[in-house]
């Protein structure tokens, strides 16, 4: 990382599986990295049903989408935020028929505050995720109040 900027670590969210942090602080701003629905302390994704081989034999998008949210909000209260900093989300899900759903999940767990938003369908994600939420935060300088 270079100086402008700080890498951001927790273990309170899932271990990133490549080369690359949980998010990146420049300024006031964090880039958070893809969050999927991995849970931290089993590193195995929840809301999943798998065959005998391991792949995804079905899912619960809605289990799936708080799990995503809550990596989401670890990796913003590491840096000194909450949930209501973030102000840009992007989305991706394996299947957008699951967007309604998702939607739901999503809706309560934002309350009134509405960051921008892009959903979008992705052939694919890591492991036995159905979807990946990856988001930017505007973080309050220390000592602003909420």
């Amino acid at each position: 990382m270079s100086k402008e900027s700080q890498r951001v670590d927790t273990r309170t969210a899932p271990q990133p599986l490549g080369a690359y942090a949980h998010a990146a602080r420049a300024g006031q701003l964090l880039f958070i990295s893809g969050q999927g629905a991995r849970d931290p302390a089993t590193g195995r994704e929840r809301g999943v049903l798998l065959n005998p081989d391991g792949s995804m034999k079905s899912y619960d998008i809605r289990e799936q989408t708080r799990a995503a949210i809550a990596n989401v909000e670890a990796v913003v209260r590491a840096a000194g935020g909450a949930l209501e900093d973030v102000v840009d989300v992007t989305v991706f899900l394996i299947n957008m028929a699951d967007f309604s759903a998702y939607n739901e999940v999503y809706a309560e767990a934002f309350g009134s505050h509405r960051p921008a938003r892009t959903t979008v369908g992705a052939a694919s994600l890591p492991g036995n995720n159905a979807i990946e939420i990856k988001a930017v935060a505007c973080l309050r300088p220390e000592g602003e109040p909420r």
